[in-house]
Order: C-alpha cells, then sequence, then structure tokens
C-alpha cells in the first residue's frame, strides 16, 4: 500500500490529516508562517510520518542550504529531500554532493534524493547515482519531466505526464536499474488516475500531492475514471484559504485513494 499525503490550507490541515497516511511540509512557509510550522511540529509530537520538502517545485529554484539545514533541525521531520534542480542532472549531483560534504552527519532524519534529467540516459545516471553513490534513504521522482512529452507524446500534456511516468518507472524496472530494496517516493501528480497503474510495485513507498484538494477546493469532483485536464494553481498560494465545505475536497480525498491502494479509508 503507498503512503498518500495531501497537502492543504492551514484552515483545513487537521480535516485532510485524519485521512492521509503522513504529512508534507513545504520548508519555505516555515520562514514566513509560524502557525504553519507549529501544525508540523505538532504532528511530529503526535508521532506522525512527516516528509520535508524542499520547495523547488514552488520556487523554482533550490532553498538555501544553511537554512533547509536549520529547518530541519528545527523540525526533526521523518525524512527530507535534499536540494535539487530542476530537470538538471550535473547540477543535481553536485548539490546532493556538497549536502553530502557540509549537512551529511549534521541533518535529522532519512535523506531523499531527487532523480532529475531530460533524457532517459541522463535519468538512469542521476538515479544510480542516488542509489549507489549518494547514500540516499529514498529516491524520488517527479510527474513533469520534459521528458515525458517526448517518451508518450499526445496532445494533452497531462496524459503524457501520466503516461510518461508509468513507462519511465516500466522502463527502469526492465533495464534492471530500479533498487527494489531501497522506497521510492512519486513527487506530485498530474492526473490521479495514473497510480492505479503502480498496484505491481511494492518498492514504491509514498506519493505527495495536492490534486484531490485544490480541484475540491475549485469545484471540481474526481469523476469514476478521474481527470482529465489539471487546475494550474499550486496549493502553497491557496495556504491562508478558508475553507468553509470540506465535503467535495473529502470525496476527492476517498477516491484518490480508491485509484492508488484500491480503499477509500485510511
Amino acid at each position: 500500500m503507498i503512503k498518500i499525503a495531501h497537502e492543504s490550507p492551514k484552515s483545513i490541515f487537521e480535516d485532510v490529516q485524519r485521512f492521509t497516511d503522513y504529512d508534507y511540509a513545504l520548508v519555505h512557509l516555515f520562514e514566513e508562517d509560524e502557525e504553519y510550522l507549529n501544525q508540523f511540529k505538532k504532528a511530529v509530537l503526535k508521532g506522525r510520518e512527516v516528509i520535508l520538502d524542499n520547495s523547488i517545485f514552488e520556487l523554482e529554484e533550490a532553498f538555501d542550504a544553511d537554512r533547509f539545514a536549520y529547518w530541519i533541525n528545527e523540525l526533526r521531520p521523518t525524512w527530507y529531500i535534499v536540494p535539487d534542480a530542476l530537470e538538471d542532472t550535473k547540477k543535481t549531483m553536485s548539490q546532493m554532493s556538497s549536502w553530502n560534504m557540509n549537512y551529511g552527519n549534521k541533518a535529522y532524519g532519512k535523506k531523499i534524493g531527487v532523480v532529475q534529467g531530460k533524457t532517459y540516459e541522463q535519468i538512469v545516471g542521476c538515479y544510480e547515482y542516488m542509489d549507489k553513490l549518494a547514500n540516499v534513504d529514498m529516491i524520488a521522482i517527479s510527474f513533469d519531466y520534459s521528458y515525458y512529452t517526448k517518451s508518450v507524446p499526445h496532445p494533452n500534456k497531462y496524459v503524457s505526464w501520466m503516461l510518461g511516468r508509468v513507462k519511465l518507472l516500466g522502463d527502469l524496472v526492465k533495464d534492471g536499474i530500479i533498487n527494489e530494496d531501497k522506497p521510492h517516493h512519486l513527487l506530485g501528480c498530474g492526473l490521479p488516475q495514473e497510480f492505479a497503474f503502480y498496484s505491481q510495485y511494492p518498492w514504491i513507498y509514498s506519493l505527495d500531492t495536492s490534486n484531490p484538494v485544490v480541484h475540491g477546493i475549485k469545484g471540481i469532483e474526481y469523476r469514476s475514471d478521474g481527470l482529465w485536464s489539471k487546475e494550474s494553481q499550486k496549493l502553497f498560494e491557496l495556504i491562508n484559504y478558508e475553507v468553509e465545505d470540506t465535503n467535495l475536497i473529502l470525496n476527492n480525498i476517498h477516491k484518490f485513494r480508491w485509484f492508488a491502494n484500491g480503499q477509500k479509508e485510511v
């Protein structure tokens, strides 16, 4: 069973938390929002599993390494994602090397390395670096590599992203690249029905996405076959949104769990 987290506005953090397996924090919000930080400190104290993200998807560049190390040790999460560089294999590996040199023995928690690249060869090279040289505890693979639109071209880019990651993981298994003894994390989501493809992969440990929450806020209900388009709204931009009715959001969360794990309850 894949562990699932959904980022949400602060106003419904605990409501969403009731139907997720762990919590997923965005580090850049710690710098500006004490209430947000305290929600995750409370989660840690409750014994909840927490992944601390470096916020690259939100900021489009790596979060400052010194500040990230500070917040890791302030929060003490279960896992943290080492700062990476979007689709840049060499820079991602360089930043991982620098992180290991400067903070490897100083940061609390288990280390997640993100695979980055623009071609299959680059993705494989980055994966093997993370697996064999970087000493990471978990490997993460993103939902929106530009490579997906080349490997599975489709007029609907969300279909390319969905089937592109499905194909990528299948190719990595076929080529003997995947280390099935190491847990893997799936970063983000284009279309929720993607996760119905992964029941045969016990090495996929976790995923995170705000998809069912954002679409619920926008009044968009998951259909029985999921979605075929995606709102471009990033959840962190809605972090202070006051949600008045959670019914549609929770309905989407239940359907998402059904796609991923064939179940509607935690």
